[in-house]
């Protein structure tokens, strides 16, 4: 880093799992700044707390656009996030000045894909309903048709953009017996054959899939993808998981798709806002689970993006190599 007595100044804008934090603390030549809290920071602290700062480490509830490149001034180097997504960050803006980006990409792969697959299940399974009827005294006898749901054995499951989270995802799902795998997305995937994915049209995958994944980037294209045309043409008996970006689907359209009959069950573990305020309407419908964006909650995993991310910042403020670079 720079000569003793030029301190590095750092801000932090949450706290962060230990790992990271250890190997910041004993990183050296780092002045730190954190905001100490698991809550989000003000923007108005955020803008405090980036002026003068060389390295910024922060998270996907952290909107980093020109005034807050303003804000920190001509030391901006790096700005590392704890996240695999990147859509917070105004990367025109950031690439204008020169300033690197580091990210999470591969290390919550696998969480995430667990969570996208226990969400699929506890949807078409119908499992937080049926908790609720053991709870409150509606699980009278056995009955042939009671809580029934949807099954993946025998079924088409269509997967929206097969990156890294959708192959991972992909590969779970095929030994439940999933009969086809169908995917969309920008061009066909060499690796697909690993799990005999068929690159189809998003229309196709729409109305021929019984269960349908959403784990592709947001973007221009992508944002609002999901709306009442896309519903429509989905089966009735269909289940849709999005553990993507929220405003990849168009939540008033996906309720009345829900309430309507349209198509079957919903789970969502992203949406739009974050958190989800709790009178929305999706909460008082029984086909619809939305679960916290606990993508990547485990332990380990959290552990693991928050070492990466401090990594990503400290190759930045050296000029060395960065674990996970953004190119862009």
């Amino acid at each position: 880093m720079q000569t003793v007595g030029k301190l590095m100044k750092v801000f932090v804008t949450r706290r962060i799992p230990p790992e990271g934090m250890k190997i910041l603390s004993t990183a050296g030549a780092c002045e730190l700044s954190l905001w100490d809290s698991d809550e989000p920071l003000p923007r108005a602290e955020l803008l405090k707390g980036v002026q003068g700062a060389h390295g910024l480490l922060c998270m996907l509830s952290d909107k980093v656009d020109a005034e807050v490149l303003d804000a920190a001034g001509p030391n901006l180097k790096v700005i590392s996030t704890l996240s695999v997504g990147f859509d917070h960050l105004a990367l025109d803006e950031i690439k204008k000045r020169g300033i690197r980006v580091g990210y999470t990409p591969d290390v919550l792969t696998d969480a995430t894909a667990e969570l996208t697959v226990a969400l699929l299940l506890a949807t078409a399974r119908r499992l937080p309903e049926a908790v609720e009827e053991v709870k409150n005294g509606g699980w009278t006898s056995w009955k042939p048709l009671m809580m029934c749901g949807y099954g993946l054995s025998g079924s088409t499951v269509g997967v929206i953009g097969l990156g890294r989270i959708g192959m991972a995802i992909a590969r779970r799902l095929m030994p439940f017996g999933v009969k086809r795998l169908l995917y969309s997305g920008r061009s066909a995937k060499a690796d697909a054959a690993e799990v005999n994915g068929e690159f189809v049209p998003l229309d196709t995958l729409v109305s021929e899939s019984d269960f349908i994944v959403v784990s592709c980037s947001l973007t221009p294209e992508t944002q609002g993808l999901c709306d009442k045309a896309f519903f429509s043409k989905m089966k009735n008996t269909a289940v849709f998981v999005n553990s993507s970006r929220g405003a990849v689907v168009n939540q008033e359209d996906l309720y009345e798709a829900l309430n309507s009959g349209q198509i079957a069950a919903a789970g969502l573990d992203v949406t739009t806002p974050e958190p989800l305020p709790t009178n929305n309407p999706l909460l008082t419908l029984k086909n619809c689970v939305v679960l916290p964006h606990i993508g990547s909650a485990t332990y380990s995993t959290r552990g693991i993006m928050s070492a990466l991310s401090v990594q990503n910042l400290l190759g930045g403020l050296k000029g060395s190599d960065m674990p996970s670079e953004l190119t862009f």
